[in-house]
């Protein structure tokens, strides 16, 4: 069986400097790429080396929304420069977070704007940060259209979801969805089209249901959340598998899959 992790955070100061442990598990247990977003303008260089570093791992290169706040207009042009030297799998993580009140949302979405053109600009998918900011992120995306992407650790309506497929989206499912008081999320897991669907663990964050507290997520996980998928939909692990994989290679069409 071959996985793909669409969003790991390698480079979390929670992993030390453990990568190589950590990437060697995921590939024992089938994981053939990971995903690797930055956050800020201060990890592009280290998001770059540890996936050059690591060739089963890609970068994607972005301003998350919580580290607006801090950073500059010249970040932007940092970005582009960046992408003119160095095509990532896409622009990410980037998006809008609303949970967190004292955030300014006007400048997320400056930032998330000028993001989006740049992923237009380049003909890159984008990978969103999506909370509290379903509808408004969807305005956004209907008023800059890109080529796609994928819905980061959604937990949003299925009227919501299936504007996002619309927009040529896949979302993203994870450790979240093994919770059994997760009903909505796993209802939407087990009704949504499946071909829509992409796995994920945000590691070290969203850790799954069978770890203990406090443990952090890895990539290595992404076996056993396939399993939880695959005993909503009543199918086979092996069959999750294969149209995940298949799935990420729509949402991302340039990322590697066979290594």
């Amino acid at each position: 069986m071959k996985f793909i992790d669409t969003h790991c955070h390698l480079d979390a100061d929670e992993f030390g400097d453990t990568q190589a442990d950590i990437v060697r598990a995921a590939q024992d247990v089938g994981v053939r790429r990971i995903v690797v977003p930055s956050v800020a303008r201060g990890n592009f260089a280290i998001v770059r080396e540890l996936c050059e570093r690591f060739p089963s791992c890609s970068p994607a290169y972005g301003i998350h929304p919580m580290y607006t706040d801090d950073a500059m207009p010249d970040d932007l042009l940092a970005l582009r420069d960046l992408l003119q030297q160095h095509r990532p799998a896409a622009i990410g993580e980037i998006g809008l977070d609303f949970f967190i009140d004292h955030f300014d949302r006007a400048r997320q979405e400056h930032f998330f704007v000028e993001q989006l053109k740049l992923a237009k600009e380049f003909d890159l998918p984008v990978l969103l940060h999506i909370r509290r900011a379903q509808d408004v992120i969807l305005k956004h995306l209907r008023q800059h259209k890109v080529i796609g992407g994928i819905a980061h650790a959604f937990n949003g309506s299925r009227q919501q979801a299936d504007e996002f497929i619309k927009l040529g989206f896949k979302l993203g499912f994870g450790g979240a969805m093994t919770y059994s008081r997760a009903t909505k999320l796993r209802e939407l897991a087990a009704t949504l089209p499946l071909e829509s669907i992409v796995l994920e663990t945000d590691a070290p964050d969203i850790p799954p249901d069978f770890l203990e507290r406090g443990q952090p997520n890895k990539p290595e996980y992404i076996a056993r959340i396939a399993q939880t998928l695959a005993e909503l939909r009543g199918m086979s692990i092996e069959e999750i598998a294969r149209i995940t994989t298949e799935n990420v290679s729509s949402a991302l069409p340039d990322l590697p899959v066979t290594h």
